[in-house]
């Protein structure tokens, strides 16, 4: 009885991936428990195709803990030249009623958050992602970032 479910646990999994058709490239990372402020995520990209365009998007694990409706985001697009272009990104994560945004059957929600569309690649990039959040009042920002468990970062192609 474990085999069949195991073998059809995984021929799911593969029909599911298998209908991504759009997905170039698709990743997460930990951050743990909390984010700290002072945590860069790293992704360091495939080449691309570069007569194609991308839409591009940051891909959040959120869960229960998270303890705001927006979250602040600080993306860099570093090129193979040291050019970074910075751009400071707001999420909306809850609805007016406190509940957590996203997919997912549990206490853990999935947010695809856009990012950039029809966007091209030339060489070899890295994408920086760090958190940006303050509480209202406060100058100094949020330490330790409860709730998000893990951030990624989707590219996928537009045709």
């Amino acid at each position: 009885m474990r085999i069949k479910n195991s073998i059809l646990l995984l021929l799911l999994a593969v029909l599911l991936f298998s209908c991504d058709k759009k997905r170039v490239f698709d990743t997460y990372q930990s951050v743990g428990s909390a984010w700290h402020k002072d945590s860069i995520i790293t992704f360091d990209l495939p080449k691309l195709d570069s007569t194609k365009r991308y839409d591009l998007f940051v891909n959040l694990r959120a869960n229960n803990n998270f303890p705001y409706n927006n979250l602040f985001l600080i993306v860099s697009t570093e090129m193979e030249n040291g050019f970074t272009k910075v751009d400071t990104l707001e999420y909306q994560m809850a609805n007016p009623d406190g509940t957590l945004m996203g997919n997912g059957f549990s206490d853990i929600k999935e947010s695809k958050l856009f990012y950039k569309e029809n966007v091209k690649f030339r060489g070899h990039y890295k994408v920086h992602i760090k958190q940006a959040v303050r509480e209202s009042g406060k100058v100094a920002g949020v330490q330790e970032l409860q709730g998000i468990t893990d951030v990624g970062f989707r590219i996928e192609s537009k045709e």
